[in-house]
């Protein structure tokens, strides 16, 4: 029976463990930059142990952040310094990924401890802002606009162009976010895609952006090379997104040669009510790898080893991504292994503590 500690490889890589660090922005980024705060942040999850490490959101384009303050992988010269985060996490035995991102109608806000209000070109903001149809996201926020089909595939571009540069910076695995209402997830959701194009209306034509993007992805990447889709499994509301459509999408994903799907779940609109819980977003990857026959990721407050290896015995994912446990205790890995009973190598400059 597979447990939480056994390795797992998918094309030609191997991960130690199926402990994933899930993407978290940190918000901590100048013009896109990666710096001191990534270079201690990300391989430290390394050291603690983790099979794989991802970085947060990084934006294929400048327009694509979420905030100023976004990591960012749009141009040449974002290349070197996540060449080095990419190194120290493999340094410590890890697998290095990287989440590539455009953040659409979600875009120009401030960090959250500064408030995450739109902010205006005067605040260090930018317009415009973009996304399938010219809906806003919320009452108090601004109207985007529309991409043309020319501007559509300039955004597929972007992606390609990212990946290049993340292969270029030593990443073993990729992954596309569509997941959490940006801009890709407003291309999926009926809830914010209105277009009466090729790219909107039936369920082919809302999901024909990602596909693209995965098309695009898979012949630039090595064959060695994993590529993960993270999406959001349910809209939580009705008429919106939904694990139906979502076990259809990932069937098409896996046929382009996407490896993962990382499943979590809502934040295509503001003011819904989700049924948050230990492992509430586990169904949907337990659904999707049943259905579909693809690995999957489970994320959402996971925090106990007995949790997540019980995640993984019972065939329920893959992989766990955990998130805010890793950044109460980036040692996690190590603390679970002893638990459950697993030798698995501390540091040696950390073995007198396990």
């Amino acid at each position: 029976m597979t447990h939480l500690f056994d390795f797992l490889t998918q094309r030609g890589v191997t991960f130690r463990n199926r402990i994933a660090v899930s993407p978290m922005c940190q918000y901590s980024s100048i013009d896109g930059y990666a710096n001191e705060w990534h270079f201690v942040h990300l391989p430290s999850r390394a050291v603690g142990g983790a099979g794989l490490v991802m970085t947060e959101a990084a934006a294929v384009e400048p327009s694509g952040r979420i905030t100023p303050q976004d990591l960012g992988i749009w141009k040449d010269e974002h290349i070197q310094p996540l060449a080095k985060v990419a190194d120290l996490i493999h340094r410590f035995g890890a697998i290095a990924a990287i989440q590539l991102a455009h953040a659409g109608r979600k875009a120009s806000t401030a960090a959250p401890w500064e408030g995450g209000q739109y902010l205006t070109e005067k605040q260090g903001g930018w317009r415009p802002i973009v996304a399938p149809s010219a809906i806003a996201f919320s009452e108090d926020s601004p109207v985007p606009q529309a991409l043309s089909r020319e501007e559509i595939q300039q955004v597929v571009t972007a992606f390609v162009q990212a990946t290049r540069r993340s292969l270029e910076a030593g990443f073993k695995v990729i992954e596309i976010h569509a997941a959490h209402g940006y801009l890709i997830h407003e291309f999926l959701s009926p809830l914010s895609n209105y277009r009466e194009d090729e790219y909107g209306g039936s369920f082919e034509n809302r999901i024909r952006l990602l596909c693209e993007i995965a098309i695009a992805l898979r012949a630039v990447l090595p064959d060695s090379t994993p590529l993960w889709v993270r999406i959001s499994a349910t809209d939580w509301v009705e008429g919106g997104w939904d694990i139906q459509q979502s076990v259809a999408l990932s069937q098409k994903l896996i046929a382009l040669g996407v490896d993962l799907i990382d499943c979590s779940s809502g934040a295509i609109v503001p003011g819904v009510k989700v049924p948050v819980g230990p492992g509430y977003q586990v169904q949907f990857a337990e659904q999707i790898r049943k259905e579909v026959g693809i690995q999957t990721g489970a994320v959402g407050m996971i925090t106990t080893p007995e949790q997540a290896d019980q995640i993984i015995r019972t065939g329920q994912a893959d992989l766990v991504l955990l998130a805010r446990e890793l950044l109460r205790n980036p040692y996690w890995p190590l603390h679970a292994a002893k638990q459950l009973g697993h030798k698995i190598p501390a540091p040696v400059q950390y073995e007198r503590a396990w």
